[in-house]
């Protein structure tokens, strides 16, 4: 894991130097390039944590679909989503205030996971699977936050 943060703060330089989409408050349209923050590990590891979320909360009595069905799940899609969202934003400044903002939907999943398990609710298999990937991401947006 630490060799795909040091690559992926490798590609992160490369791509925040000015004039690019994430680089100084200069760069403009024609600098961004579409798509591009798919190719963070941090993002890709995000969509699985995501994909995990919705396999494992499946199982979960139908009384809580409004309850922690629903907060598990938007809690995982923040996640990626704020990574790609501060990816497009002007600065590398507000890139990081994003990437924050996605450990902060990590810490959150990660309080909800152990609210279920206390619940008994998915299996536990898959609870494990969603806890480790929850863990994983949180510690690479806080490596990406500390190179930005």
């Amino acid at each position: 894991m630490r060799t795909e943060i040091r690559e992926q703060s490798s590609e992160l330089r490369k791509s925040t130097q000015p004039g690019t989409a994430s680089g100084d408050n200069k760069a403009g349209p024609s600098a961004y390039t579409p798509g591009a923050y798919r190719n963070l590990k941090v993002w890709q590891r995000a969509i699985e944590l995501s994909v995990a979320i919705y396999k494992f909360t499946a199982d979960f009595p139908s009384a809580e679909l409004y309850g922690l069905t629903s907060q598990l799940r938007r809690a995982a899609v923040s996640v990626a989503s704020n990574i790609a969202e501060g990816y497009g934003r002007a600065s590398k400044g507000e890139f990081r205030q994003f990437i924050g903002i996605a450990r902060g939907s990590v810490l959150e999943l990660q309080t909800q996971l152990v609210i279920a398990g206390q619940l008994g609710f998915g299996k536990e298999p898959l609870r494990h699977a969603v806890e480790t990937l929850a863990e994983e991401t949180g510690k690479m947006t806080w490596a990406l936050m500390q190179k930005l």
